[in-house]
Formats: C-alpha cells, structure tokens, sequence
C-alpha cells in the first residue's frame, strides 16, 4: 500500500495545469485526445513530474508486444474493487501519455499503467511500481523497438533488484529470460500461441527444445520454470490448486491469457481471483477492439492485429468462411515503416473467406495474398469494401493507424 504524498510543488501543480491546458486545447481542435500534448508539455515544465504524480499510488505497469491494452483494462477492472483507480485506458502507453493519465487520478489508490515495450525500465524507474505485469516479446516494429533478444537484455538490465512483484508468463522464454533477473516473481502459465521469435534460447544462443507445452535448453539447461498459476481452458487454476471460471464477454483464448495474468496481478493485493474475474466480465470491448458497429447498414467487428502474432491470435477467433473480410494496413510512423513483417503471417489461413483490401500499404498486402494463392479485392476505401462485401457480419482485421482510421470512419 503506498504512503501518504507530499503536496505538490508549485512548479508541478503548473505542471499539471498546463498540460491540461494543451490537452484541451488539442481535444477542441480535433486532434484527438490530447493525453499525448498534455503530458508532454508538462512534462517539459516539470521533468519529474511522473514520479511525483506516481508517489501516492500503489503503480501496477503491463508492458508485452500483444495484449497490454486489454490486460490493463482487466486489472483495472479487477483492483477497482479494493478501491479507486487511475489507469492510460486508451492505451496512451509513453512517458507523456502517463503522466497525463496519472495527472487526473489524485484522489486514486492504484495506477494501472500501460507501458510501451521500449520504455518500461525508465517508466519502472520513475514511478517504482508495486507489481509489473509482462505477458510476452515477439517482432514489432523492429524499424523502432530493436530485436526481441536486445529488448528482452534492456528489460532484465532494468528489474535487477526491482522491488515489484513480477508476473510474468512461463510460456514465453524471452519473458522468463527478463524476469529472472528480479528476486520476485510470480509465474503463470498464459500459453504461447506464436512460437517464431522463441527457438532460441535467450541466455545462451542454444536451440530450445519444447516437449509439450514445456521448454528447455540443451545447452545452458534454461527451462520453463514452474508456473504458480495456470490457465487450463476456460479456468484460471491458482496457486492452491482451486479453478476459477473464466467468463469474458472479449473474445478467443489470448483474452482468456490476459484474464489469467490480470487474476493473479489482482491477488497481489489482496482481490480474490473470483472477485477479479467477476468484474472482468463486465469489460465488453477495449478503445474499440472487439466493438461491433453498424455501418452502412451492416455489422462490422473491428479487430487489431499489429504483428505476426497478433495476426495469429486474431485469425484464431475470427467467423468461419464465408465470413467476409476486411484486411486493413498502413506503416505510419506509429505502426513501424517496416512491412517485411507481413511475409511471416499465415494468411492462407483466411483461405475461403471472401477478402477486400485497404489501408496506405494495400498494395505490399496483395502481393503477400497473391503469393499465399489466396482470391481477395483492392478496394479504395472501406465504403468501398463494404459495399462489394457479401452478406454477413464482417470481420475488419487492421494495424494500429489502420484501425485507428476506420474508427473515425465508421463513427466509433
């Protein structure tokens, strides 16, 4: 339970102010948000501004390639019942867009933090979390982030001697590899659908051998450790043994993952698993993911995918053929520049679907398709896509700008 604060200075209640301010102002001008200009003007009036926003909250920060999003939501969701919270819900995951996150939330117990990948250590620096919650590392905007075994060293550099309690996933090597380094940890077995960044073993270089669903290195001997939670199907198994159903209105097993990590971050202090995965089930979509929307008078669910695993995981849930798609792709300077990344999807597991393409790099995804033999359109818009669309719900699969486009667009 973290203490009592000091005030705030002046320069960081003028801080706080400002930022306010030019987020208003940015919000007025339809330039979304604004949590991103706010936190950045105040932090340039107060650079340690974060910290001091952080000192009264007991700090939970989510970082992983896929999921952080949802698993922050569901943790909020869980922690609201020991009290208040302040969380970066629409996934505003930089230092400027939690410090303008955590600026609304003085009154809050917990500070659930989203945290981009690149910046956990500084942000675990700066607001000295209780607990942090790391679900998995695989490609992503390499143009950016750097190699999965680089990010995975940065991590485990940065917890050596943390305090948090880590919860961190067993199934993923690169995530025990980072974890190992700090002196506590909680394991839980969320599972590991996309296996391409995970062969190698992280410590030595050596070949991972996987029987089962366990891992171990021939080489250096660097196995799977034994997990303390679990998620067997549609339960979470805790600690003692005991299984809690899992009953989520978000989609496909990668959620059930996230509810499992989630149940065990919200036991850390003191939330039931029961208590936590009953409130989980009230989260019916996430900054738009999983949202169903009319538009021209059909229904479309709106579905991120960033990465190969993401992709992975969100052909797994998708409507069988011949469920019509949409597939979505731009590589603006938030989604990586970089499109190489789609030759490592299997999109030939889309085969049957009636498919229309869009979004700025349409073109690099046709060649892809055409290569996986599969039948699809290009279509200039989504107006477009959806109107030669056959009948049916649609399934719109798109990257985080693509996404964040069609939202606008469909009036989500």
């Amino acid at each position: 339970m973290a203490g009592n604060s000091e005030p705030l200075s002046p320069r960081a209640k003028l801080a706080v102010t400002a930022g306010k301010a030019a987020a208003a102002v940015s919000r007025a001008a339809g330039r979304g948000s604004g949590s991103v200009i706010g936190g950045k003007v105040a932090l340039r009036l107060d650079p340690d501004l974060l910290g001091r926003l952080a000192q009264h909250l007991d700090v939970i920060l989510v970082s992983a390639t896929n999921g952080k999003t949802t698993t922050t939501r569901l943790i909020a969701e869980a922690l609201r019942a020991a009290g208040p919270v302040v969380s970066n819900a629409l996934g505003a995951n930089m230092p400027a867009g939690i410090t303008s996150a955590l600026a609304g939330g003085s009154d809050a117990r917990y500070g659930v933090i989203e945290v981009d990948e690149k910046y956990l250590a500084g942000v675990a620096r700066d607001t000295e979390p209780k607990a942090i919650a790391l679900l998995n590392l695989s490609r992503d905007q390499l143009d950016r982030a750097a190699e999965t075994r680089m990010l995975a060293e940065k991590w485990r550099e940065g917890l050596t001697g943390s305090k948090a309690v880590v919860i961190a996933n067993a199934d993923d090597p690169l995530i025990v590899w980072a974890a190992s380094s700090s002196p506590n940890v909680v394991w839980v077995a969320a599972g590991q659908e996309w296996k391409d960044d995970a062969w190698s073993c992280p410590s030595c270089g050596g070949v991972l051998q996987r029987p089962g669903d366990d891992w171990v290195c021939g080489e250096c001997g660097f196995r799977r450790p034994v997990p303390s939670w679990a998620l067997n199907g549609d339960y979470v198994l805790d600690p003692h043994g005991a299984a809690w159903p899992i009953q989520l209105q978000l989609p496909g097993r990668a959620n059930k993952a996230n509810a499992a990590t989630s149940a065990a971050v919200a036991a850390t202090f003191g939330v039931p698993p029961q208590v936590a995965l009953e409130r989980m089930y009230q989260v019916q979509a996430v900054a738009g993911r999983y949202d169903v929307v009319t538009f021209q008078e059909r229904q479309l669910r709106l579905l991120l995918a960033k990465n190969p695993a993401g992709w992975l995981e969100t052909f797994s849930l998708i409507d069988p053929p011949p469920t019509p798609v949409i597939l979505s792709v731009n590589a603006r300077g938030a989604d990586g520049t970089d499109t190489s990344w789609l030759w490592d999807v299997d999109y030939t597991r889309l085969a049957g679907h009636p498919i229309c393409l869009i979004g700025d790099r349409k073109l690099d995804l046709a060649v892809r398709l055409e290569v996986a033999g599969l039948d699809f359109r290009v279509c200039a818009d989504v107006d477009e896509a959806v109107r030669i669309s056959p009948p049916g719900r649609i399934e719109v699969i798109a990257n985080y700008t693509a996404f964040q486009d069609l939202r606008r667009r469909v009036g989500n």
